[in-house]
């Protein structure tokens, strides 16, 4: 089977797109994607994303696959990279198109801006234990600084779902995070049963956050949305940073804003094509 992909990649959070429109399931197996995402075996990037007919009153449907097999609920750098592979397909890159595109955490709404930017419209933060799901605190409670202790050390932790779970916790300098030993400890703890992301901020302004983050399934990369979109949040209910953000990660910056009046958050970043091909 010969399958047509392209490409993208949005700070460095690469995806490999597949027109999966012709079909209401994905087209390759989890152990396919797998193959494919190997950076030295396949094609190279941290998940497989498919474009699938829309349902439930949206334009089309977002499944992921990660690097590891599994499937996460959304990708805030991937439906950015999403939105500008359907503008392709469409032939229709108009500034302002918006499309609502149904993914495993609800409908959310990317829309395309100038200059290879896109806005994403990423919903309500979730934030409550059950919510997340996390079971640090009592179900209906919110985790905020939180003592989560990990090889004898004990982490002040806020946790944020954006349709996926985060857990955040501040640091002095997030540059010297053993993040390859300490990223896979958060994400796999038990107080976590759907595992977790996990975001470490320095502080540098309140209106500025520096980020590295360790990805549920996909390990060290160079930007997470959600992760972004979720350390804000944390950042404003710990009293630690501003509504409107820039987070700077690894691979570039975004920009986040949560909203005071109607409580979503936003989040605007770079979507660019890389490069198509044929995967055999």
């Amino acid at each position: 089977m010969t399958i047509q992909f392209t490409k993208y990649q949005g700070l460095g959070n690469d995806f490999i797109l597949i027109d999966n429109r012709q079909s209401s399931e994905p087209i390759i197996s989890p152990e396919i994607a797998v193959q494919m995402c190997d950076r030295n075996f396949g094609i190279g990037a941290d998940g497989v994303i498919f474009a699938l007919p829309g349902q439930d009153e949206s334009d089309y449907t977002m499944r992921i696959y990660n690097s590891d097999g599994s499937e996460p609920e959304m990708c805030g750098n991937g439906i950015r990279c999403l939105a500008q592979f359907l503008c392709d397909l469409e032939g229709n890159a108009t500034i302002g198109k918006t499309y609502r595109i149904n993914t495993l955490a609800g409908i959310i709404s990317p829309c395309i801006e100038a200059d290879e930017q896109v806005t994403v419209d990423m919903g309500y933060p979730q934030l409550l234990a059950h919510e997340i799901p996390t079971t640090l605190v009592d179900a209906v409670s919110k985790v905020i600084n939180e003592p989560l202790e990990i090889d004898q050390t004990t982490w002040l932790v806020t946790c944020v779902s954006m349709g996926n779970p985060h857990c955040i916790t501040f640091v002095d300098d997030a540059s010297a995070i053993p993040l390859a030993t300490l990223g896979p400890k958060f994400e796999h703890h038990t107080v976590f049963p759907q595992r977790t992301n996990t975001e470490f901020i320095e502080v540098i302004r309140p209106d500025y956050l520096k980020m590295r983050v360790w990805e549920r399934g996909a390990g060290a990369t160079l930007a997470c949305g959600t992760g972004a979109c979720a350390s804000v949040v944390a950042g404003v209910i710990t009293h630690k940073s501003d509504r409107n953000c820039t987070v700077e990660l690894p691979g570039g910056c975004l920009k986040i804003h949560w909203s005071d009046t109607d409580h979503r958050v936003y989040m605007t970043g770079p979507a660019k094509k890389v490069f198509t091909g044929s995967y055999r």
